[in-house]
Order: structure tokens, then sequence, then C-alpha cells
């Protein structure tokens, strides 16, 4: 018999807070009035996560754990995680840093039972540095505004989805995928649900600079057509600042008898139209190179290891999973 919950949950390098995610889950688990099997996915650690999720899911029938072969990104994680579901009901998706809070499982669970597909987590507050809380904010802020989808102002990955939204996301072939705002474009039924988001609770985080700003210009390209309509705007306010610029120089010859150094006119030209130009390029290519990265079809992870209860995951071809 299939169970009622799946929690899933991507993991890299993590060794250090893994005896207390440990912990902490099997608390949930041992409490819970729910039938739950965690999946586990180590996303290429190269310390030992992989070998601490081996010992756990072999002591512990509730624990699957997937070993992918290289590190695929979070996103790419949580989607192999999300193929191998076996939930009858519902499927929670939480980081292994345990900034997000497993024991909220019951409450988002209460709000999914008055028939919302989508119960995501809302971070009333958060205790990170000043900066990174300040870039979160403004982002989504503006992710919202050009954004061709609502998606939640303050919301990550934490949430609880019901059976269907995750078989959804299952046939959606994005290479560069943003889970939130993909099951924003899903639609039915969905909710926020407040919480305040702790400190990691051990090590430090595996989010570099570079992967978030990835992940936001997904969620920009992905679900926003402002940023290609863009450059029809800085076209055209380019060509209304020259042709402002040649009127006033007009009028200065044929009033005062001045015009400008040549040169200076040309210089400011150039930089002008080259800077737009170098925009207007820079933004078809964020388009292009995602074209480019789809067309070839690669699969989105690789699964090296499974430590699994195969009989339990009676719906899934494993094959295709890997390959």
């Amino acid at each position: 018999m299939n169970p009622e919950i799946n929690i899933i949950i991507p993991l890299y390098n993590e060794e250090k807070v893994f005896p207390i995610l440990k912990k902490r889950i099997i608390e949930l688990l041992d409490k819970s009035k729910f039938s739950i099997i965690v999946i586990l996915v180590d996303d290429g650690s190269t310390d030992g996560t992989s070998l601490l999720m081996r010992e756990l899911s072999k002591e512990d029938e509730r624990f699957s754990s997937v070993i992918l072969s290289r590190n695929f990104g979070h996103q790419s994680a949580l989607t192999a995680a999300m193929t191998l579901v076996n939930a009858s009901e519902a499927v929670m998706i939480i980081d292994g840093d345990l900034q997000d809070p497993p024991e909220l499982l019951e409450d988002l669970f209460i709000l999914y039972k008055e028939g919302y597909d989508v119960v995501y987590a809302v971070r009333e507050s958060r205790k990170e540095g000043f900066f990174k809380v300040i870039f979160y904010k403004l982002f989504y802020r503006i992710l919202q505004k050009i954004a061709s989808i609502d998606i939640p102002l303050d919301s990550g990955d934490f949430s609880l989805l019901s059976r269907r939204v995750v078989d959804i996301i299952n046939t959606m072939p994005e290479e560069s995928r943003y889970l939130r705002g993909m099951r924003s474009w899903i639609g039915f039924k969905q909710i926020g649900f407040k919480y305040s988001r702790p400190d990691r609770q051990a090590g430090k985080t595996q989010y570099t600079l570079r992967q978030l700003l990835k992940l936001a210009m997904n969620g920009i390209f992905n679900f926003s057509e402002f940023p290609i309509k863009f450059i029809t705007f800085l076209g055209a306010s380019t060509m209304s600042v020259s042709i402002i610029y040649f009127l006033i120089t007009l009028v200065k010859k044929f009033t005062i008898g001045y015009v400008p150094d040549g040169f200076t006119a040309i210089i400011f030209l150039i930089i002008l139209f080259g800077g737009v130009q170098l925009i207007s390029i820079g933004i078809i290519g964020e388009y292009l190179i995602r074209v480019f990265f789809q067309v070839k079809k690669r699969p989105l992870f690789i699964i090296k290891e499974f430590i699994i209860d195969k009989k339990d995951i009676k719906n899934n071809d494993f094959n295709s999973k890997q390959f």
C-alpha cells in the first residue's frame, strides 16, 4: 500500500547538518498519524552525505535514498525526487538545512484537506544576512511585477503539493527549471502559509551567489515576456534621445550659431548605440541559450544508485529516470 505522504529532501554536502535532520525527521515520522516515506536525494556531494544517507536507508525502511551521478543543481535534484514519489495524497518539499521546518507538515496538510492543491510556505521573516534578505525581497517583487503569471511573494520551494500537481510537473520538460514558477503556472487552488524562516542548523549554505543569480534568471526569462519587450522599449527610447539631441543641435546652429564639437557627438552616439546593441544581444542570448539546451533533450539528472525498496514504488519505470 502506498504511503499517504512523501517528504522529498535534496542534499548537497550536508554532512554536518545530517544528524540533526535525521533526528527531527524521525521524530516527525514517529509522532505523525500519517503514513510517510521520505525520499532523500544526494546531488553529487563530495563529503560524507551519501554515506550517511545509505546508512539511514538501510536502518529505517521509511527512508529511500537516491544518489545522482554528479551535481546537477538543486532544481534538478528536486525533479529527480518528484519523479519517484509514490504518495497517494501529497508531497512535501523541504531543504536539508532545516530552514524549512519539517514539523509544519501537519499545518500544511490541514490546508491541503480544505481543498488546496498547492500549499506554499511564505517567509514572513528570515534569519540571514541583511543584503541577502534585501536581494530576495527585491527579486520577488520585481518578478511579480513582470511575470506573466502570479508568482507569490517570498515563497520558495518549501511547499505541500497534491499528487496530481506533482504528476503534472513531472510532464513539464523544462531544462532551465524554476519549480516555484512551474507550480504557480499549473493553477488549481493555491494558498500561502506564513512562517518565520530560521537559520540553518549547521554548516554553511551550499547555494553560491552564481547559483542564486542563475535561479533568478530562470525565474525571469522563463515566466516573463518583459526582457524581450524591453529591447523594443530600449530601441525606441534610444531613437527618441537621438532625435531630441539632433533637434537641439539644429536649434543651436540656427539661433546662436553653435554646434557641438563633431568628435564629442560621434563618441556620444557610439557609446549610446553600442550599449543598446550589447544589452539587446545579451537579452536575446539569454532566451537563445535556453532554447539551445532545451533542444538537446539531455536528461535533467542521472541516477547513479538507489537505496530504496523498489516494490513500494509500483508506478515508476526506474530506467526512464536514469536516461
